[in-house]
């Protein structure tokens, strides 16, 4: 291993990152713009009903991450085979694309077809990792996926509150917008973004491990890939609650409107992106990438518990810079994964990530919006409803245990 991990990057680190770094902040922009106003069209069409409207709302997320489940692999493979390049423009257009179809969608099922092809073509993400494992040297690796963690966070400080303005004009506007972003993001790597993997390093597509079952094979070529694997797949579990309850929880619990529900998004994104282009080099630099894990996981905890039993709306913003601080511990996993296979490998490697990331995408839809409805229903005898934030913070708590075995 030691010769994989002493191979230099096949491209100007600074230049190439700049350019994913972009191209990534685009696409989280257009995605930002979206989030606000998704479950309240959904609302709308669902006529008002809140409860009827998670309950619906929890099945798009299951069907979007079905898609990025059994699709994430496959572009995984690709990429290993293709290149990185081909694989982010190829997705940034059909996502564009997508965003059209559901500023159209008369009703639910036109809806919930355009979240089918975003599932699909929503793959940048991943890819955009193996790019930067591509051009990163081992032990910086932390602070690079720290800084596409800051590239989310940039387009959530705008994303989210353009949205919620928009979306106060005509709910299907942040869609056009989104749309125009995409494309213009999609044009932008076509003329700028160069590629990453060398012809010589890339591999033969496999495509009996192109499949999330086959991909996953790969996390257990190792103990500690696996270790690791677990400790990711509870942490992306749990970050579900957040894009699945984070605009109806706040509507019910503290009858925050689209304005309000977007601001609060914006300062998820300004922490979050203090943290991760912040802290996230410094604290791996002196702690390291276990002790950055542990302690990422251990404000997760804090973060959650704070924001499902806050009675008040300020109790619930103050959770927030404590989920931002949660976010070291993502990267330095990743980073500690990327450690243990080679560069012919790293695509693969993303699109099994990518893998359990649909894999808690499907289940945590369903979980944390059922768990709001049934907590907020109007026969309970005692109302719950932070009781999807407790959830979370009970299965970081699990994943925090389960990380002091294996990340050693």
């Amino acid at each position: 291993m030691a010769s994989i991990d002493e191979a230099p990057p096949v491209a100007p680190t600074r230049a190439a990152f700049a350019f994913v770094f972009a191209t990534v902040m685009l696409d989280m922009l257009a995605l930002g713009i979206m989030v606000p106003v998704l479950p309240r069209l959904v609302v709308e069409l669902e006529h008002g009903d809140i409860a009827s409207a998670a309950s619906i709302t929890g099945v798009f997320g299951f069907a979007w991450a079905a898609m990025q489940f059994f699709f994430a692999p496959v572009l995984g493979a690709l990429s290993d085979r293709y290149g990185r390049r081909p694989v982010i423009l190829l997705s940034n257009f059909g996502v564009g694309a997508d965003y059209v179809f559901m500023a159209l969608a008369p009703n639910l099922a036109w809806l919930f077809v355009g979240r089918i092809i975003n599932g699909i073509t929503s793959a940048s993400f991943p890819t955009a990792s193996a790019y930067i494992a591509d051009v990163t040297p081992p032990e910086k690796r932390a602070e690079k996926f720290g800084m596409l963690g800051a590239a989310f966070g940039l387009g959530f400080i705008l994303g989210p509150a353009v949205g919620g303005t928009l979306g106060q004009i005509d709910l299907r506007l942040p869609f056009w917008v989104a749309a125009g972003l995409s494309l213009v993001n999609a044009a932008y790597g076509y003329f700028i973004l160069p590629e990453s993997l060398a012809k010589e390093k890339r591999a033969k597509v496999a495509w009996h491990l192109a499949n999330p079952f086959g991909s996953l094979k790969l996390l257990r070529s190792h103990p500690a890939l696996v270790g690791l694997a677990t400790v990711s797949l509870l942490y992306f579990l749990a970050h579900e609650s957040l894009p699945s309850v984070f605009v109806l929880y706040s509507d019910y619990r503290y009858g925050w409107d689209e304005k309000r529900v977007g601001l609060a998004l914006a300062v998820v994104g300004v922490c979050t992106t203090v943290v991760q282009a912040g802290l996230m080099g410094m604290t791996v630099k002196k702690l390291g990438e276990r002790k950055a894990l542990l302690v990422g996981l251990f404000f997760g905890v804090i973060g959650f518990g704070l924001m499902g039993l806050a009675s008040s709306s300020m109790l619930f913003v103050a959770g927030i810079p404590f989920i931002a601080l949660w976010g070291l511990a993502g990267p330095s996993a990743q980073a500690l994964m990327t450690r243990r296979i080679g560069a012919h490998e790293q695509g693969r490697l993303q699109g099994a990530i990518g893998s359990l990331q649909g894999i808690t995408g499907m289940i945590g839809p369903l979980v944390f919006t059922q768990a709001l409805a049934s907590a907020i229903h109007a026969q309970r005898d005692v109302s719950l409803p932070g009781a999807p934030f407790l959830l979370a913070s009970l299965l970081i708590v699990a994943s925090l245990l389960w990380a002091l075995r294996v990340a050693r």
